[in-house]
């Protein structure tokens, strides 16, 4: 959700017509509600009108509204109404990362125009089809329709060809330029060999049977019959599912909700009871109960990693997305610069 720098590592893949066309009912950014702007240069010239709404910066002699900035916060937080508003203590971030993103935008819709971009017929016409179908039906896109453009389905098409130009120049300008091969990712595993190295690792999933502070020796009886009889249900299980739904019907802990699956922990995390047993399992084996302090616990061993380093190929896949994402916001950021460079930008 964050935007680094105030606008996006995400920025490039934005603006796509399928986040385009949710604009209404799904809060991403539609098209800005800007007045006529001659690009920079002696580029052609926005024909978008004015829509309703207060102004809130000028970009280059084009006027962005709280509308857009509305349309962009909402992008940034779409729960927003399932979460009751966006909390307080984010507004302030909020409004300055969507304020930001919507000048970018302007900035690099400006830049298609001077660029003399266009989009193909068949582009568009692809595009207009998807847009109207993302609504449940003819009433809903009208209504939306009537908002937006006033019911000028020349106007709709204009905000569509908009967001298409500025998808093709940042894919052009940051996305395509932000592609990392095999060969980086490779280089970068071995530069940094500390970043993928571990400790002794288990893969857990667990029993446990807690019960109440200051129980009364009834009720503790009580939890170490349960405990007694968790244990023989789970010696019984042959699979990792078998042991899961025992652990979300009978045990305490915060982990009965996923499977009783702990994932991957550290050995020096685990309690050295349970360490010293976990070191004498094999995978696929269900430890004897365990006591303790007050509370009752047992085990499905999945997995047990020695220390070392993760392989190359087991962190390639992520490594590669995180490495593409850490370039894409540095190129799209230097892109930001370049286009302010000789930008007007007026808050309101």
């Amino acid at each position: 959700m964050k935007r680094a720098n105030g606008i996006g590592s995400g920025v490039a893949m934005k603006v796509s017509v399928t986040l385009l066309v949710l604009a209404l009912s799904a809060g991403a950014q539609m098209v800005s509600s800007h007045t006529p702007t001659i690009a920079a240069g002696n580029g052609p010239q926005s024909v978008a009108p004015q829509s309703a709404g207060q102004p809130v910066v000028r970009v280059n002699g084009a006027v962005l509204t709280d509308r857009d900035l509305a349309r962009e916060i909402q992008a940034i937080f779409p729960y927003e109404k399932t979460h009751n508003g966006i909390p307080k203590s984010m507004e302030p971030e909020m409004r300055k990362g969507a304020l930001e993103m919507i000048i970018f935008e302007e900035l690099v819709y400006q830049e298609a125009l001077r660029r003399k971009m266009t989009v193909p017929p068949e582009r568009m016409k692809r595009a207009e089809a998807q847009f109207r179908k993302q609504f449940a039906s003819e009433q809903e896109f009208q209504q939306v329709m009537q908002v937006e453009v006033h019911g000028s389905v020349p106007l709709m098409r204009e905000k569509i060809r908009r967001a298409l130009l500025i998808e093709s120049l940042l894919k052009s300008e940051v996305t395509d330029k932000a592609k990392v091969t095999p060969a980086e990712a490779l280089a970068y595993y071995k530069a940094n060999p500390k970043k993928f190295s571990h400790g002794e690792l288990f893969s857990l999933q667990t029993i446990s049977i807690i019960p109440p502070e200051n129980a009364n020796p009834d009720v503790v009886k009580e939890a170490q019959k349960r405990a007694q009889d968790a244990a023989k249900e789970a010696k019984a299980t042959k699979s990792y599912k078998d042991f899961g739904l025992l652990a979300e019907r009978v045990s305490d802990d915060d982990w009965h909700v996923n499977m009783g699956d702990r994932k991957q922990v550290e050995a020096e995390k685990l309690p050295p009871p349970v360490l010293k047993v976990a070191r004498a399992m094999k995978p696929g084996q269900v430890s004897d109960l365990i006591h303790l302090g007050p509370n009752y616990t047992l085990f499905r061993l999945n997995a047990h990693t020695p220390a070392g380093t993760t392989p190359f190929q087991e962190v390639k896949p992520k490594l590669t997305v995180d490495l593409q994402k850490q370039k894409t916001e540095q190129i799209r950021s230097a892109f930001d610069k370049r286009l302010r460079k000789t930008a007007k930008i007026e808050v309101l």
